[in-house]
């Protein structure tokens, strides 16, 4: 199944584990085609090198190149202008719309209340895990 994963579900599953770890780890094994763009690496690195997570700049090097390595990049032909409270989160959408995605994965909350988008479907890491992954 094609599948755009936000940033949250990346930086969730590669520091903390959960279900967005197992959503990588079925990605890494090809279970799940995973794609993003180049506006979402971009956003997944300055998340990565937040104070908060504490990590070097080897350890982000490491993890980007872990997704540029299990996720197809697209360039997305369009820019939208669905979510009004988080324009940002719309680069998730550009990212699913350019690769034909089906499903997303998010823990946003603006993402999750749309629950679907055209004929994208809008999964919680956990909502993802149980429709496509058990």
């Amino acid at each position: 199944m094609r599948t755009v994963c936000d940033t949250n579900v990346i930086v969730s599953g590669m520091l903390f584990g959960g279900h967005s770890r197992t959503i990588l780890t079925a990605i890494a094994q090809g279970r799940v085609e995973a794609y993003t763009s180049p506006a979402l690496l971009h956003e997944l690195r300055e998340v990565l090198q937040r104070r908060k997570f504490r990590l070097t700049s080897e350890q982000v090097d490491a993890v980007m190149e872990l997704i540029r390595e299990s996720f197809t990049c697209v360039a997305p032909g369009a820019t939208l202008s669905v979510i009004a409270d988080d324009p940002d989160d719309d680069r998730v959408l550009e990212a699913a719309l350019a690769s034909r995605a089906r499903a997303t994965v998010s823990g946003d909350s603006h993402l999750l209340a749309l629950g679907a988008w055209r004929s994208v479907a809008i999964h919680s890491p956990a909502g993802f895990v149980t429709a496509h992954l058990e």
